[in-house]
C-alpha cells in the first residue's frame, strides 16, 4: 500500500492583477505545513506539482518548513481551471474587485453556474481544455503515482480543481458533487488517498491538522 497526500496550494492573491502569487499568509501557510509534517517525521519518496507559481511556491514553503530539499516532477495536469474564463461563459463582463461578502457570493455563485456549464459540455472557455481532457490530466497524475509509487509516500501540490476531481474520479462523484468538493476546499489542506498498482482509495478530505491550535485561528481560508 502507498500514501498519496494532495495538498492545495496556501492563500493566493484572491482579487488582484495577478492572483498566481501567494500571499504573505500563503507562504505562512505552506511553511507551517511543513513544520507539521517534519513534527511528525514524515518524509516523502516523491514530490509532484502542477506548474503553476503558486504550487512551486507552496511546495517550497512546505520544504522550508521540513528543513529538507528535493527535486519535484511537475505535472501540467495538475494545473487549475481558468476561472475568469468560466466566470466568462455565463457573465460576458469582467467582474469588479469583490470588496464585500456579497460580492464574493455573487463571485462564487457565477462560478459554480460556469463549472456547471462546462463540465456538461454546454460551454466552451476560452483558451481551456475540455472537461473531459481536464479529468484526464488528474487521471494521468493519479495513474503515475499508482504505477510508479507503489508501497512509497508521495505527496502532491496542485489546486482545488484537480484535488475535487481526483476524488470525484476515485468515488464516482456526480458533476454537481464534485462542484460542492471544489468550492469547500481550504489553502494548504490535506487530502489523503491509500493506492495499490490498480486503485486510488480515499482515507481523509479537506483536513487542516497543521491549524488546529488556537494561534491559527486566522490563517484559515478558501481563496
Amino acid at each position: 500500500m502507498g500514501t498519496l497526500y494532495l495538498v492545495r496550494h496556501g492563500q493566493a492573491s484572491f482579487g488582484e492583477a495577478d492572483y498566481d502569487q501567494l500571499s504573505d499568509l500563503g507562504r505562512r501557510q505552506s511553511v507551517r505545513l511543513g513544520e507539521y509534517f517534519a513534527g511528525r517525521e514524515m518524509r516523502f519518496d516523491a514530490l509532484v506539482a502542477g506548474t503553476l507559481r503558486r504550487h512551486k511556491q507552496t511546495l517550497a514553503g512546505i520544504l522550508e518548513g521540513m528543513n529538507h530539499a528535493g527535486e519535484h516532477l511537475s505535472w501540467d495536469g495538475l494545473n487549475e481551471y481558468d476561472s475568469e474564463a468560466v466566470i466568462a461563459t455565463v457573465h460576458p463582463h469582467k467582474l469588479e474587485k469583490p470588496t464585500t461578502p456579497e460580492m464574493y457570493r455573487h463571485h462564487f455563485r457565477l462560478l459554480r453556474d460556469g463549472l456547471a456549464r462546462w463540465m456538461a459540455g454546454d460551454a466552451a472557455p476560452v483558451g481551456m481544455p475540455s472537461y473531459q481532457e481536464f479529468v484526464a490530466g488528474v487521471a494521468g497524475a493519479l495513474d503515475h503515482v499508482k504505477a510508479n509509487h507503489y508501497g512509497q509516500s508521495v505527496l502532491m501540490v496542485t489546486s482545488g480543481g484537480p484535488i475535487a476531481t481526483a476524488v470525484g474520479h476515485v468515488l464516482g462523484t456526480a458533476p454537481e458533487t464534485t462542484i460542492d468538493l471544489n468550492l469547500r476546499i481550504r489553502n494548504t489542506s490535506i487530502t489523503e488517498f491509500a493506492f495499490t498498482p490498480k486503485r486510488h482509495m480515499l482515507v481523509g478530505f479537506n483536513a487542516l491538522p497543521h491549524l488546529d491550535a488556537r494561534e491559527y485561528r486566522d490563517w484559515v481560508t478558501y481563496a
